[in-house]
């Protein structure tokens, strides 16, 4: 068994995007082609999330990325927010826009994210960009940094997925089918799995790679896994104060070939992702730069 590390992949993609950045800007004109800015709204004062944000503007700060935090009360009304986003859409000085989830309860996080511009989105999880994603092999939105981290964490092991059999389990519909409609262009066979399927046991026994975004602390055990097969975890669940992923890491350490660690797998990497994504709207913002 051998862990991805996700620490190590998400430095790489950061020292490349700190050469592009910094590369890209001798000689410019810095009043007209100012240095990629991305804007983070920040609603309410949930612990984890304050770390979460904390740690994206430390790190973008290294990469050469400019951040704007909005905080806003948890007791924001939702045009507040919106007006928030719709002034952030219209600010030409903003290359990107995120939103950091989970949003409170008396949110629709949907209704957010429509109101994000499709072409400040960072996320990609505009409506429009993810039809994009499940209609068409060649579309040309942003990659969600999750979707993009599994394929990045893929590609560090040499897996090519052509003909291999695939497992997504997760509860949410759209996320399953734009990760399927993803993997499937580049070859896999793919079936996404509900938690209460009653065939989950026999359908992720059965899969070259596993995929899990349920969050649901250690929920995936040895016996559900096939012997040899690739586990990436992108689910996150504390309990009594510690961090699990949806697999049950060393029960699975056994039978697995690769397999992602939680804390230090995914995580890492999609924030590392995210500063990808804002560099590519920058520079399709600002073509001449």
């Amino acid at each position: 068994m051998q862990i991805i590390d996700g620490r190590a992949l998400a430095e790489k993609i950061k020292d490349e995007i700190v050469k592009e950045i910094a590369g890209n800007r001798k000689g410019l004109d810095l009043v007209n082609c100012p240095r990629p800015n991305l804007a983070i709204i920040l609603v309410g004062d949930r612990e984890d999330s304050e770390l979460y944000v904390s740690l994206k503007e430390k790190e973008a700060k290294k990469v050469g990325i400019d951040t704007h935090l909005y905080r806003c009360e948890e007791n924001i009304s939702e045009r507040e927010l919106l007006d928030t986003i719709g002034f952030l859409n219209n600010d030409d000085s903003i290359d990107g826009i995120l939103v950091q989830l989970p949003l409170p309860e008396n949110f629709d996080t949907d209704k957010i994210i429509r109101a994000i511009a499709l072409k400040k989105d960072v996320d990609g999880f505009h409506p429009d960009n993810l039809n994009k994603i499940i209609n068409s092999c060649n579309h040309d939105g942003i990659t969600p940094p999750v979707f993009g981290v599994v394929l990045e964490m893929l590609k560090s092991v040499n897996y090519d997925l052509k003909g291999e059999q695939v497992c997504v389990l997760a509860n949410s519909d759209i996320f399953g089918k734009s990760l399927a409609k993803i993997l499937e262009c580049r070859g896999a066979k793919v079936e996404v799995v509900k938690s209460d399927d009653v065939n989950l046991e026999k359908k992720t026994k059965e899969a070259d790679l596993l995929i899990t975004a349920l969050g649901r602390a250690q929920f995936v055990k040895r016996e559900m896994l096939k012997d040899g097969a690739i586990i990436i975890d992108i689910g996150i669940a504390k309990e009594d104060g510690k961090v699990y992923g949806d697999v049950d890491f060393d029960d699975a350490s056994e039978v697995a070939s690769f397999i992602t660690p939680v804390p230090g797998g995914v995580g890492p990497m999609t924030i590392a992702m995210a500063f990808k994504n804002t560099l590519e709207l920058y520079k399709k913002r600002r073509k001449d730069c």
